[in-house]
């Protein structure tokens, strides 16, 4: 350093290169559908994931993270802008009839904060939405969905096909982001496309859990009495949605036995999935560690969603239900607490603010969501939510076109492949009340202390009467704070 910059640091003035030596860097990591019962950390016995549990042994693991909105799309913009859905304006992967959704332009996202303040961002991976990638220095992304095998990458808008696992290349772009020169600090988002359906593990985990018999869940063989609307989500159940992706599926078993024989198959190919994602992020890890960069380095793991891994009789996310809309969240940040298991209220709008609050950038006025950064270092403020607010917005188009209640008309068919129309709801640590608006009007309440499943709906009975009435003006106040109204 030169003698100047010396004794303006020793007086407490930086300058711009001592402050940007200070700043750590960012590493955000997001799988896709990646439940949070499916990691080691979390309790799963069975699932392989030690590079995701020494991130929970190294850091903080939040026990209440949800989503604000659970599909894969407004999930992202969530992530990138702090704000719900109804600000950024991705309300669902396909919500718009011949039209194209984007983020609302009036927002700044998290890498155009990081980028305009100095550090080098790049993103590699899934993205999964519809416009370009903004605020990035280098961006290398799957087209949508993108494929598992010899998939095609958009560099920095020029196509190019690679040969190999999608999960493996993704970690090779991520390690040439790392290991390029430069003296800025740098932010790298790190997105996979596993575990996704369809669930394709790499040839070398597609046998890790052949002699496995993989436990059934509670709810495999859900009724859904007192809950009409989950009653009628037949697509969602996966012994009828995805029967077709196994053309091994055996033939002549009965309803239960393929039932079961399904749900051991794609249960087994999820995890294998899972595997190679854990695999490859301890590669990242490893790098960091041997090149000293770990301790200076914000890590964050979470998934874009939750999901049903057979929970209910179902496949994929979008309801307000637990798997659904709890998410793992993994955090280690320089200075913070290690081996941490906090229960406060996590949210993905929180993540925006906490990257910069680390950072040393100051959040945008329309981030909706809290820094972290005390949770993390042990000192959760007084005035901590004690409740979430969720909003599913999908196919609310054509319910604008015909009327909220257009599930009465028998013509009525919705555009997604999922029937799940719009529904808002509140979650506290005891209770869950879910407004199902699009369906005339129907309502669910549950206990989730006695009822950690979710099965009895408690709505209009009696005894249920005062916490309905509680928690339906808590939901008002929500709206009102998030502007959801």
């Amino acid at each position: 350093m030169r003698r100047r910059e010396f004794l303006l640091a020793s007086l407490g003035f930086g300058t711009a290169c001592s402050r940007a030596a200070r700043r750590p860097n960012i590493l955000f990591v997001m799988t896709d559908d990646h439940a949070a019962g499916h990691l080691g950390c979390y309790g799963n016995k069975l699932v392989k994931t030690p590079n995701m549990d020494r991130l929970a042994r190294e850091g903080t693991r939040f026990e209440n993270a949800f989503v604000t909105n659970s599909l894969c799309a407004p999930s992202r913009a969530t992530v990138l802008t702090g704000c719900y859905s109804h600000l950024h304006g991705i309300r669902g992967n396909s919500e718009m009839k011949g039209q194209v959704e984007n983020i609302n332009t009036a927002l700044t996202t998290y890498p155009q904060a990081l980028q305009a303040a100095g550090y080098r961002t790049g993103i590699v991976g899934k993205w999964h939405l519809s416009h370009d990638p903004v605020g990035f220095d280098s961006w290398r992304v799957l087209p949508g969905q993108g494929l598992y095998f010899d998939p095609e990458f958009i560099e920095n808008g020029t196509k190019k096909k690679y040969s190999g696992y999608a999960t493996d290349i993704t970690t090779d772009f991520a390690l040439e982001f790392l290991r390029a020169a430069s003296d800025k600090p740098w932010c790298l988002v790190y997105q996979h496309k596993a575990p996704h359906r369809p669930f394709l593990p790499p040839p070398r985990f597609a046998h890790l859990y052949d002699d496995v018999e993989i436990p059934l869940p509670a709810t495999f063989d859900d009724d859904y009495k007192t809950r009409r609307v989950a009653g009628e989500a037949e697509d969602m159940r996966f012994d009828v949605s995805i029967a077709g992706d196994y053309k091994d599926l055996p033939a002549g078993l009965d309803a239960a036995a393929k039932k079961r024989w399904l749900y051991q198959r794609f249960v087994k190919d999820y995890y294998g999935a899972i595997a190679a994602v854990d695999e490859n992020l301890g590669k990242v890890l490893g790098y960091l560690d041997s090149n000293s960069l770990t301790d200076q380095t914000l890590i964050i793991y979470t998934s874009d969603n939750g999901f049903f891994v057979g929970d209910h009789g179902w496949y994929d996310k979008r309801f307000m239900y637990e798997p659904s809309l709890r998410v793992p969240l993994l955090v280690r940040a320089p200075g913070a607490r290690r081996a941490q298991v906090t229960a406060a209220m996590a949210m993905n709008i929180d993540i925006a603010p906490t990257v910069l609050d680390y950072s040393g950038v100051a959040a945008p006025g329309t981030m909706q969501g809290r820094s972290l950064r005390p949770i993390l270092e042990g000192t959760a403020p007084r005035d901590w939510r004690q409740s979430v607010y969720y909003s599913y917005y999908e196919n609310s188009w054509q319910l604008a076109e015909k009327g909220l209640d257009a599930r009465a008309d028998p013509s009525f068919q919705f555009f997604t492949p999922h029937r799940i129309g719009p529904h808002r709801g509140v979650r506290t640590a005891t209770h869950k009340l879910i407004h199902y608006y699009a369906e005339g009007d129907v309502w669910e309440l549950f206990d989730l202390k006695a009822d950690p499943n979710e099965l009895r709906n408690l709505y209009g009975q009696a005894a249920a009467a005062s916490v309905s009435s509680d928690l339906k003006r808590e939901l008002d106040r929500l709206r009102r704070q998030y502007r959801d109204t």
